[in-house]
């Protein structure tokens, strides 16, 4: 096996993010997965204040330091080792010791979907004054790879530091045990490994740290207490443990670690606080002009088992995806360091295809919208199972911690549709496995797996949260989402760009409902490639195969529906924190549309009986809705059929267009405008057999257009300083609704949305990852209750995904129609 990451490819991945124009107050740097999370605490601020942070708060040490070996001069880059420096933060001067502590300059930060980078410049030293500035860039990538599942289940990251200046300089990284254990006194252990390679570097060396004492599938602080983390460097870089303050202010006299490895373990985490260093020297002084190097270290965080799962099987121990291809520690680490510069580039791809279509939709701070909210989304997940069973298993991060949360994925699943809807149908897998096996005894869909990730037991005594029309309206919706994803007669139409790549051989003739990853091929020289997802007669037979299997759950929540969705009961819908309503207008429209949904699923089965009966049902009560749910005067929707004088965000308006059920959106061919998103094919997607509501000629929507023009309006009356209140309770917004409510909108309503949600970004008092419930006005801080780092932000994705589910130019002609209107 040879080492061939180019310098070239090295240097280029640092220039590969676009300016950045929005300033959170929190940016992603190693999110992977709910275990492997960290972030940069004070993003508006240099890094250098505080310590980096897992998702829930905790602090993580994680420092890096850089030391011009001419001057003796120690700049802190990351993290607070500086403290470890020098006792009197006003006292800069440490000269007994033999060293200066100085402050760069930071530049800031920018990011796209999978990368964070911070740059930096160091003054030349005196004598030098000719000499530009040194400047220094971290970049933190964790790819999102929608073309290769392999790559996307691996949990490791990359972080590569690049230097480029006309003098010397050392660089220093360390982590702590605090990325293994939420309790500080807990006891860690560690080693040092190295692997050699021939090839242009020589090996690799890895510091590998975990507790004593591993308690598996438990947590403190939400962090794992089971798993080990490694940290891997090429072989010459200099290595070192030991007490924290002993290695920083040893690097700050000499430049250099001692390759020596601390002899006192097993101990606490907060004993003298071990650190686990390496250093690197950069000789950049050469005669013919400045110097560029760099390094690429990387950070995993593995576990032998991910979750307790209550499957088919009874209670299974279930092992992580990629212990499918790597037998080892050692061949995950090794393939993952040597894989950069092909996850690099199918990221780089990725994060460059979301830019184009997110600046399409029409506000140049969508793009960053969006590129936050990947990494977030997706730092959620655990993908475990094998190729022959893919699953994808959830947290409900921050809000309670549940697991396989149905109105959690819900509103993530824009996200999943936009980039990859087999990552979609590996997250509804456990729902339908555990409920088909008769594990779960309501007749509504189960609200979650389990009380608190990872353990994923169940509800065997059906007291899960009681949420019984909203979760069997997000399956039903959810479900046929899925099913037309599979659904395109060609590439340009597919409901992602990436489904289409990979081998198209059709093995759906199999016997057997799973999407399988066992047919793993190559692309532009890329290996480990899925096969495409779907397509044509292919795609037909494996949406009908998947369907028929679980068919029994979709009629059976759908007889719920019938029965209790056209007035719903005092119950909670997914805005659990506002409390139980009953007749909720939004709840109800759900459920209405779950009804119809089904009866899309009947006739692709050919089921037509059961097709016209829930399609003449959902007709009925939509009618009712109509009378019930909306204002006297026509102007908005209550909150509750019943609230007079009330209003609400009508999310669920997205779902009605999602589905391809409302023509004036979808079907609307004969629009003369320029479609406001990226083009798309002329053949787009269609019904899944023929609809007698919807024929040429005489095409009908399902929601009258005039309500989507109504709320629109009713819209641009009710935004606040940062953006749309849920409804009229509260001036607090939830940021996934906002997102399904603009995609609906008018170009008009939709931006300024844009703009508001834009503004609170910038704004915030918010404090830590994305939060997707914060107030609209005063300093757009956290309502109470508070969340943040949660996957719903993959709601963001609502345009992008509504862009691409039907036909070209619905986008264009829902915004033109409502607009002229």
């Amino acid at each position: 096996m040879r080492l061939t990451i180019s310098a070239a490819l090295l240097a280029s991945a640092a220039t590969v993010v676009t300016a950045s124009s929005l300033t959170p107050p929190v940016l992603p740097l190693i999110v992977r997965n709910p275990y492997l999370s960290t972030w940069l605490d004070n993003a508006r601020e240099e890094p250098w204040k505080k310590w980096p942070m897992f998702w829930y708060g905790t602090e993580l040490g994680f420092s890096v330091l850089a030391h011009l070996p001419d001057t003796h001069e120690v700049f802190p880059l990351l993290g607070r080792p500086q403290d470890s420096l020098n006792s009197n933060e006003r006292d800069y001067i440490a000269r007994e010791k033999g060293y200066s502590i100085s402050y760069p300059k930071y530049k800031g930060a920018q990011y796209d979907a999978s990368t964070t980078n911070l740059t930096y410049a160091l003054p030349a030293p005196e004598g030098l004054s000719d000499v530009e500035d040194l400047n220094i860039t971290l970049s933190f990538l964790s790819p999102v790879t929608p073309t290769s599942t392999l790559r996307q289940s691996l949990p490791a990251t990359y972080v590569t530091v690049y230097v480029e200046g006309s003098f010397d300089v050392n660089i220093y990284m360390d982590v702590n045990g605090q990325w293994v254990s939420g309790f500080p006194d807990s006891q860690i252990e560690w080693t040092l490994s190295q692997q050699k390679y021939a090839g242009p570097v020589e090996g690799l060396k890895t510091w590998t740290v975990k507790r004593k004492d591993q308690i598996i599938f438990a947590e403190e602080r939400d962090q794992a207490e089971w798993g080990q983390l490694h940290f891997t460097a090429p072989e010459n870089v200099r290595h070192e443990s030991g007490p924290s303050e002993s290695l920083r202010q040893r690097f700050a006299r000499t430049g250099t670690l001692q390759n020596e490895i601390d002899p006192y373990f097993p101990r606490a985490i907060n004993k003298y606080e071990p650190v686990f260093a390496f250093s690197k020297s950069f000789e950049l002084a050469r005669s013919d002009g400045p110097g560029n190097e760099s390094i690429l270290f990387t950070i995993s965080h593995v576990q032998d088992e991910v979750t307790q799962f209550a499957s088919e099987r009874g209670l299974t121990r279930m092992l992580p995806l990629w212990k499918s291809w790597f037998h080892s520690e050692e061949d995950l680490l090794s393939f993952h360091y040597l894989d950069f510069s092909n996850a690099h580039t199918l990221a780089a791809n990725y994060s460059e295809q979301l830019r184009i279509d997110a600046y399409a939709s029409g506000s140049d701070t969508y793009v960053d919208i969006v590129a936050l909210s990947a990494r977030q989304t997706l730092g959620a997940t655990s993908f475990s199972g094998t190729p022959e069973d893919p699953l994808l298993f959830l947290k409900e991060i921050s809000s309670n911690g549940n697991s396989q949360t149905v109105d959690v994925i819900f509103p993530a699943f824009p996200f999943f549709l936009y980039t990859n809807p087999r990552w979609a149908a590996y997250l509804l897998e456990p729902l339908l496995e555990h409920q088909l096996k008769g594990l779960y005894p309501n007749k509504y869909s189960m609200h979650d797996l389990g009380s608190h990730f990872p353990n994923l037991t169940g509800h065997a005594d059906g007291r899960d949260e009681y949420m019984p029309v909203e979760e069997c309206g997000d399956m039903l919706i959810m479900g046929l989402a899925l099913v037309s994803s599979l659904k395109y007669e060609s590439d340009q139409v597919a409901q992602s760009i990436w489904s289409t790549i990979g081998s198209t051989d059709d093995d759906s003739d199999r016997n057997d409902h799973r999407f399988t990853l066992t047919n793993l091929g190559t692309h532009d020289g890329v290996g480990f490639i899925d096969n495409s997802w779907g397509g044509r007669d292919k795609g037909v037979k494996q949406a009908k195969k998947w369907l028929k299997r679980s068919y029994p759950l979709w009629k059976q929540w759908t007889g719920y529906l019938v029965e209790f969705a056209k007035e719903p009961a005092n119950q909670l819908c997914t805005d659990d924190f506002a409390g139980w309503l009953p007749l909720q207008t939004n709840l109800a429209l759900k459920g209405i549309i779950g009804i119809k949904a089904f009866s899309e699923l009947a006739s692709l089965l050919g089921l037509t009986d059961d097709a016209d009966e829930h399609r003449k049902i959902s007709e009925e009560y939509i009618d009712h809705w109509r009378m019930r749910g909306i204002s006297v005067d026509g102007s908005h929707a209550k909150l509750a059929y019943d609230w007079y004088g009330s209003w609400t965000t009508l999310y669920s308006l997205y779902s009605d267009a999602l589905l391809c059920f409302h023509p004036s959106i979808t079907n609307n061919a004969s629009s003369k405008n320029t479609s406001f998103f990226t083009a798309a094919s002329q053949d787009g997607q269609q019904h899944l057999s023929p609809d007698p509501d919807i024929q040429p000629g005489k095409a009908r929507d399902f929601i009258p257009h005039e309500i989507y023009i109504n709320q629109s309006i009713w819209y641009s009356y009710s935004l606040q300083k940062y953006g749309l209140p849920l409804d009229s309770r509260h001036l607090y917004a939830k940021s996934d609704w906002e997102f399904y409510a603009a995609a609906v909108a008018s170009s008009d309503v939709r931006k300024a949305i844009l703009d508001r949600v834009a503004k609170w970004v910038n704004e915030t008092a918010t404090d830590r990852p994305f939060s997707d419930l914060y107030n609209t006005e005063q300093d757009g801080g956290f309502p109470n209750p508070y969340f943040f780092a949660r996957p719903v932000v993959g709601g963001h994705f609502a345009f992008l995904a509504l862009e691409r589910a039907c036909k070209e130019g619905e986008g264009q002609a829902m915004v033109d129609s409502i607009d002229e209107l």
